[in-house]
């Protein structure tokens, strides 16, 4: 892209911090590029409701009554939230934005605002008809792609297949080399401690992981492991790694809050947009007292920008 981006952020759910960390990001002078506001003007206090200050515009989309309860789920925030989504993209393939950057929605909302998909990933490949798909989170070096997101830890632990292991690190590879422009080193978790130690804590690593790296590195993907889940995030997080593949949704969100808590981003792989949001939930509990920490919004909305100046756009 021979020009800046401009990053349409979406304030989520407005029953939760989503709007007051929008505008605590875009009025703390850290955030860099042109940004376009999607939601409801009236409930932005702090941004101009002309539609222009400075570097930031709002889309208003009226989609909200004057008054609602704050930290609480309902069906009149949640179909607002998921408007603001569907607006989202249709304002990319307009060419209006050139990246998505999300607050965060309530899954309960939304479903009680008509809209049956458990989160913005599942929501956003929808709307894009995107096939294959992953929740992957940036902290700087540290860079982790999930096998499985919101599942049970029974079930997750079902899903570590040989087969999905080894699409998903192709995948990986596609995607962090479109990211990255270069040929990522890609590292895979274990499942059980210490990987197992060949076999004497389960067999999962014997049996599925290991087969799927020897089969993806005999196609030439530079990827290693099954590695100890308990120490390499801490390396992936030392630039040793590009990506790490984790085998499921807390086993990568614990290490990456742990290490970089508000300043780690969710992305969405394999989407045509570059799609970006933050690294916490809607926070009902301290929705509406200014207490809210923006960093990971302001995080979010840079990476965003980074991403989509140096990825190939689809459109």
């Amino acid at each position: 892209m021979d020009r800046e981006p401009i990053i349409g952020i979406t304030i989520g759910d407005a029953a939760g911090i989503g709007p007051e960390i929008v505008v605590k990001s875009l009025t703390s002078g850290d955030v860099r590029p042109n940004c376009l506001v999607i939601g409801d003007a009236a409930h932005l206090e702090g941004l101009s409701l002309s539609g222009n200050r400075g570097q930031i515009a709002i889309h208003d989309l009226k989609n909200l009554p004057p008054h609602f309860d704050l930290g609480v789920d309902a069906a009149v925030t949640g179909k607002a939230a998921a408007e603001n989504i569907v607006a989202a993209v249709d304002l990319w393939r307009a060419g209006k934005i050139d990246a998505i950057c999300t607050a965060p929605i309530s899954k309960k909302a939304i479903n009680l605002g008509g809209y049956d998909f458990p989160g913005h990933t599942e929501m956003l490949a929808a709307l894009t008809g995107t096939q294959e798909f992953a929740m992957s989170f940036f902290a700087g070096d540290l860079r982790v792609v999930l096998l499985s997101t919101h599942h049970s830890l029974l079930d997750a632990i079902a899903m570590v297949k040989r087969e999905r292991i080894a699409d998903l690190v192709r995948f990986t590879q596609q995607q962090m080399w479109r990211l990255l422009g270069r040929e990522p080193h890609i590292a895979v978790a274990g499942l059980n401690p210490h990987a197992s130690e060949d076999g004497k804590f389960g067999t999962e690593e014997r049996d599925e992981i290991i087969p799927a790296v020897e089969q993806c590195r005999q196609e030439g993907i530079l990827v290693s492991g099954p590695f100890a889940p308990d120490t390499v995030f801490l390396r992936g997080h030392r630039g040793e790694f590009d990506a790490i593949v984790a085998m499921y949704h807390d086993q990568a969100t614990i290490a990456v809050k742990s290490i970089s808590f508000g300043r780690g981003v969710n992305v969405t792989l394999g989407l045509p947009l570059i799609r970006t949001s933050v690294d916490h939930g809607t926070a009902y509990d301290i929705a509406g007292k200014g207490i809210a920490e923006a960093s990971s919004m302001t995080v979010a909305i840079n990476l965003a920008a980074e991403l989509a100046k140096h990825s190939p756009d689809p459109r």
